[in-house]
């Protein structure tokens, strides 16, 4: 009897290590980027999320959450009106009735039924309400607290942080020993600060451990000033014809509950929160002043990373940032040559890429009504004996090598190879761009050591929509 015990308990610890080894293996093999969205249900985080559930294969999906904000709560009126939570389960549906034909297209998007066990509601009475224990707020910390899954968990504030606030707090009460395990899981991006708590709580209590945490202004010009700020070569993507042409109209049930303006683009203020999370390849979330998709962003304090400074004479905000003292809001009327000027660099981190950016979307819109052959695919850049990260000498020579790039639909590939001067540290003479999958690059004579040379390797495809990829490649100079 003894023997048959022994022999069963050795059995069960195999079974127990070989489930435990298949599912590190299986959480190394998705390296997809884990998100939950907060939002508090305006008609742009409702356009938004048309784009998001297109775009939830390129995540794992960990929570859908309703929270408030200081624009919209239980009790709001007028402008201030809350959109029922049930919103989002509509949403789904609709992601539902399109799913089968996005699966053919890539087998990675949830199916409904998982979105709809990860939508929950959270703290919606008032403005800046964390007191409530809800079951968002309960799902968050959840998440975080989750011990099978180590991976970052990036934490979008489409309106106000209660609800990431209220979660932080239950694992400060129930869980004070692992406020540091948290903390080194979670990444929070935050469109604006939309009400106090992250002031009033996030900051004095969780802020010290340094959690990699972007707030964001420049995500207005996706906002409703996108009008009066993008130049005039991005605004065409945004336009009634375009709009109309590539999402609204025969893209299926949920593009067809797309929030415009008479065909045109209205508002997606909160999309750069998920926009920062699509792995394009350019290395944003490794480091936020790399910039990417999301924005740029600079470091102020203790990991907490926000805009650039416009121009000389500007300093970062030491409280809440929101629309009161918004620098996207100061500019939003400018019309003097000079402030254009400035206004267009200031958002320039974010426009700069809004032609992908959209072409994106209208691929994806299209998944939805396409079979595969019909549709158009991103490529996939494949570099050959190129580092993503390289050392080396002012005046050597560097060969880049994207010549193992590949489309999924066999078309034609369009390389550029750029030097990306924002995010590195060399400020010598220009460096011009080439257009082949092979290069040379000869490293400036006058680069120091220390500093960095960002180049992005661009590969788009000859399909329609174009679709666009990139790899960042990040050169340091030595001795």
């Amino acid at each position: 009897m003894l023997k048959r015990i022994v022999v069963l308990c050795l059995a069960l610890l195999i079974v127990s290590l070989v489930s435990e080894s298949f599912a590190k293996k299986k959480r190394i093999r998705n390296n997809r980027p884990r998100v939950i969205v907060t939002t508090d249900g305006e008609a742009d985080d409702r356009a938004s999320m048309v784009r998001f559930l297109l775009t939830c294969n390129e995540f794992d999906v960990e929570g859908i959450i309703n929270s408030s904000s200081q624009f919209h709560w239980v009790g709001g009126q007028g402008w201030n009106t809350f959109h029922p939570v049930e919103w989002v389960k509509e949403y789904i549906e609709l992601y539902g009735e399109v799913y089968d034909n996005l699966r053919l297209h890539s087998p990675d998007y949830p199916t409904p039924d998982y979105l709809l066990s990860k939508w929950k509601v959270g703290n919606i009475e008032s403005v800046g309400e964390d007191d409530i224990r809800t079951e968002g707020a309960e799902l968050i910390a959840k998440v975080l607290m989750d011990k099978t899954d180590d991976r970052p968990v990036w934490l979008q504030a489409w309106g106000g942080c209660n609800t990431i606030s209220r979660a932080l707090k239950i694992i400060q009460e129930d869980y004070p020993e692992r406020m540091e395990e948290a903390a080194a899981k979670m990444r929070l991006f935050l469109i604006w600060e939309q009400d106090q708590t992250y002031q009033d709580y996030i900051r004095p209590n969780w802020e010290k451990y340094n959690i990699p945490t972007i707030i964001s202004d420049q995500f207005d010009c996706m906002a409703y000033i996108w009008p009066k700020v993008l130049p005039s070569e991005v605004k065409s993507y945004f336009e009634a014809d375009w709009m109309t042409k590539n999402i609204l109209t025969n893209h299926g049930p949920l593009c067809s509950v797309y929030e415009n303006n008479a065909g045109a683009f209205n508002a997606e203020g909160d999309t750069p929160s998920f926009l920062h999370s699509i792995p394009t390849g350019l290395r944003n979330m490794e480091n936020p002043g790399y910039g990417g998709w999301g924005g740029r962003y600079v470091p102020v304090r203790n990991n907490v990373w926000m805009d650039p400074l416009p121009g000389a004479g500007y300093k970062h905000p030491d409280g809440q940032i929101s629309i009161h003292n918004s620098w996207s809001k100061m500019m939003e009327n400018w019309n003097q040559p000079d402030e254009v000027t400035m206004r267009t660099e200031y958002f320039k981190p974010i426009w700069r890429w809004l032609p992908a950016i959209q072409n994106d979307f209208a691929a994806r819109a299209e998944w939805c009504v396409k079979d595969y052959a019909s549709a158009n695919h991103h490529p996939v850049i494949g570099l050959k004996k190129t580092p993503l990260n390289i050392k080396a000498k002012a005046g050597s020579t560097i060969k880049f090598d994207a010549s193992g790039s590949e489309d999924p639909d066999a078309d034609k590939l369009h390389f550029r190879w750029s030097y990306f001067y924002e995010a590195g540290t060399y400020e010598g003479k220009a460096i011009e761009d080439f257009y082949s999958a092979k290069v040379k690059f000869k490293v400036p004579d006058d680069v120091k050591p220390g500093e960095t040379i960002h180049v992005i390797c661009e590969v788009s495809n000859s399909g329609r929509p174009s679709l666009t990829r990139y790899q960042r490649v990040i050169n340091t100079i030595i001795d």
